[in-house]
């Protein structure tokens, strides 16, 4: 009679669901779920904005049951990721996605009176927007519960330089949402040098994130630390670049307009296109600016 032993300790990992990390994960695919449901049984949506969310919540309800399940069954080391580096990134994403959704939905759909959608309708819309809410703050409360600690090994995207990594692509998706906005950017070569600045860095950063995240850097044939600390310095010079050409020709009377054209309709007017990618240049490049300054004081580790 054949029987059966354990060698290698418990199949399921209770801790997944347990530890406060696992707790919170837990409350954020509660929160998720209540989102959703209660925005697709009678809240509703519509356009563009209400897609957004319902993605947004959607996407992240879906990618944490898979971390949980993983987790919990032990299958994650199975695949091929680092594993710690994959869910540092997608909490920081989450909170990224999830305080924009519940920023937007509300602003969009939310209102104090009654008329035309319905009490019903709006009592489901406030109750949604309040999940929704709680959402961002229990991935807000992950990453701080991950995030590295002085002089504790962990995963390079757990960290202050690679959260950042995180920020500054979804800042540049801000930034192409608008220059697609109409914003007029093929009007001058130097509007098109921006362009071109960003989206050189955010490509490059979306590649130092999936090298990180598929745990292949050791594999590389230069050395991975290096290279990006080189980059960031480059994409530093390059934002600056970009904050000093992009209002000038915009704003300058000479090239563009300094004040918002009075006949402009909301919504679809080229300068607030060109108002917002100014804005979230500057925040970009204090971010870079604060990445460089953290990846001084780290070191990489590919393997966790």
């Amino acid at each position: 009679m054949q029987t059966m032993e354990s060698t290698g300790g418990p199949y399921l990992n209770t801790a997944a669901v347990t530890s406060p990390v696992g707790i919170a994960r837990l409350l954020q695919m509660t929160f998720g779920c209540a989102t959703f449901s209660l925005v697709a049984h009678q809240g509703g949506f519509s356009a563009a904005y209400g897609t957004f969310c319902m993605f947004v919540w959607t996407f992240c309800f879906a990618v944490t049951v898979f971390i949980i399940a993983c987790e919990f069954t032990r299958l994650h080391s199975c695949l091929s990721l680092s594993w710690g580096n994959f869910t540092a990134a997608f909490a920081m994403l989450a909170t990224l996605m999830s305080i924009t959704a519940a920023v937007i939905y509300p602003l969009y759909f939310v209102q104090v009176g009654c008329y035309p959608i319905g009490c019903q309708v709006r009592d489901f819309r406030i109750a949604a927007s309040v999940f929704a809410g709680l959402l961002f703050v229990t991935y807000a409360a992950e990453v701080f519960l991950t995030r590295a600690k002085p002089g504790q090994v962990t995963s390079y995207m757990a960290t202050v330089s690679g959260l950042l990594k995180i920020v500054q692509a979804f800042v540049a998706c801000i930034i192409f949402g608008a220059l697609v906005n109409d914003s007029q950017y093929g009007k001058y070569v130097a509007t098109q040098w921006c362009v071109a600045v960003y989206s050189f860095c955010f490509v490059v950063t979306v590649v130092v994130v999936a090298f990180s995240v598929t745990g292949k850097t050791a594999l590389l044939w230069f050395p991975f630390e290096r290279s990006v600390v080189i980059y960031t310095f480059g994409a530093v010079l390059l934002y600056a670049s970009a904050a000093v050409i992009w209002p000038v020709f915009c704003f300058d009377s000479k090239y563009g307009s300094p004040r918002r054209p009075g006949l402009c309709a909301k919504g679809k007017c080229p300068w607030d296109s060109q108002l917002v990618i100014a804005i979230f240049t500057y925040v970009n490049l204090l971010l870079y600016v604060l990445d460089l300054a953290y990846s001084q004081r780290i070191r990489f580790v590919s393997h966790i």
